[in-house]
């Protein structure tokens, strides 16, 4: 079937069956029914032929079965279902031995409950997540305080930052994304002066700015990181004096990160590559496998960057045009047109790999809970494990290479760099002029004879 053909989007039915929860209240028993199939002979060997009984006491149990109900609509598997609930029996049965109400818990009594859980058992890897998720839940219905559930740090530091996103937001307009970044360069930032003291903004002196910049910048970082770090930190100082926390322009005193625009080539993986790194991706049938497909069409096809490819939504896909609603910077969204093998790789990603979600993100997270994608970071780990896979041999293996490696070829082909600007939807013409570093023959056309005779 062409995608074009594909009509009205409907994601795959979830394969693995969920649970059936029943909770008898007020005792507190739940009995899990594992009789429906399991994915695959190793699921059904492990999982139990017959309903299982589990008793549950302390502050938790009228909670246990509508968050076992919760587990079994995530789409886990019956195993890592059955571990996630009896963690939480046995968390709610420390808790009632500990006179703690369901009300009260804190990160501090996650901890130790895992630590008691550890002197008697081997503690898993994972136990730490479940029981987060537990408590996450938990406070999203009200039952835990935001303040309490959440772990304990510099509480003024945490005040300052939510009320810097919100000048951010709306003083400056910037976008969720953007604060987002900022935030978290500024939170690093104060708990590098002030650990988990209070802040004493009025205390920062000129000199512990360009220390810490010093330290931090150049270790481990690219020009763009670095530059990112001292443009928040201007940022927050001028916020800081906006509100009267500091009384010096400690904006001025924060230096500039030795790079400029226009210095770099851009790095971008050979032609011949790409073609065979698409290549090899036929031949991925798992749902994950169908999912990387489609999301290295993408980045090859259209150029599009890690962050606009998280952001897609079914509602952004029009399969009577053949056109994709692209979620750019600074809040753009421009239909693109969509090409025959991304269209095909997407509609059988939606038909016979996507998960079955509430969630209304195009791709999705390949284990439970079956969310989007975090963020760009993950699109780059898609693209890296791809290439590792395919047993490309490149320098750099992030996805903004394929971008880069669009843009040469359209340039080789004779397209011009407005044209190619407006494919990768630059903003500024500036942006476009790099890739004429790379156009040999360009450069040869205005290239200057040789003065004298040659050698």
């Amino acid at each position: 079937m062409s995608y074009a053909e594909f009509g009205t989007m409907l994601s795959s039915a979830c394969i693995l069956a969920s649970p059936v929860v029943k909770v008898r209240e007020p005792v507190g028993i739940v009995f899990v029914d594992w009789s429906r199939p399991a994915l695959g002979w190793r699921m059904q060997r492990a999982c139990r032929k017959r309903p299982v009984r589990l008793r549950v006491e302390g502050p938790l149990a009228p909670y246990l079965g509508p968050y076992a109900e919760y587990l079994a609509d995530c789409g886990y598997s019956q195993v890592s279902y059955w571990k996630k609930t009896f963690l939480v029996s046995e968390f709610s049965r420390w808790l009632g031995s500990e006179r703690i109400a369901a009300s009260e818990i804190t990160a501090e009594h996650e901890a130790a409950f895992l630590r008691d859980r550890a002197r008697c058992r081997i503690l898993k890897g994972g136990d730490a997540i479940s029981l987060s998720g537990m408590t996450g839940w938990l406070r999203d219905r009200g039952v835990v305080d935001d303040e309490a559930a959440l772990p304990t740090g510099p509480s003024g530091a945490e005040e300052i930052l939510q009320e810097y996103a919100g000048w951010l937001r709306e003083e400056r307009g910037l976008a969720p994304s953007t604060i987002e970044n900022y935030g978290g360069y500024i939170r690093r930032f104060l708990t590098s002066l002030c650990g988990a003291d209070e802040p004493d903004l009025a205390g920062i002196s000129a000199s512990q700015v360009t220390d810490y910049i010093r330290r931090n910048a150049p270790h481990d970082q690219t020009f763009a990181q670095a530059k990112n770090i001292v443009t928040s930190l201007r940022s927050f100082f001028r916020f800081a004096r906006f509100r009267d926390y500091i009384q010096t322009d400690l904006a001025a005193v924060v230096p500039s990160v030795a790079g400029w625009s226009m210095a770099s080539i851009p790095r971008a993986m050979p032609t011949d590559d790409v073609r065979r790194l698409l290549a090899e991706s036929r031949t991925w049938r798992t749902p994950a496998g169908r999912r990387d497909r489609a999301i290295l069409l993408l980045l090859a096809r259209l150029g599009l960057r890690a962050r606009e490819i998280v952001r897609l939504e079914l509602d952004d896909i029009d399969w009577s045009r053949g056109w994709l609603t692209v979620h750019g910077k600074g809040r753009q969204e421009r239909p693109l047109p969509l090409p025959h093998d991304a269209g095909e790789a997407l509609a059988s990603y939606l038909k016979d790999g996507r998960p079955e979600s509430a969630c209304r993100r195009v791709f999705l997270r390949s284990r439970a809970p079956f969310d989007g994608l975090g963020s760009h970071s993950d699109i780059c780990q898609i693209v890296h494990r791809a290439i590792a896979r395919a047993g490309i041999k490149v320098k750099v293996t992030g996805a903004h290479q394929l971008r880069h490696a669009l843009a040469m070829d359209m340039l080789r082909q004779g397209l011009s760099l407005t044209e190619i600007g407006q494919m990768l939807r630059h903003r500024s013409p500036e942006a476009t002029r790099r890739y004429a570093k790379v156009d040999l023959d360009g450069l040869r056309a205005v290239a200057l004879p040789w003065p004298g005779d040659l050698p």
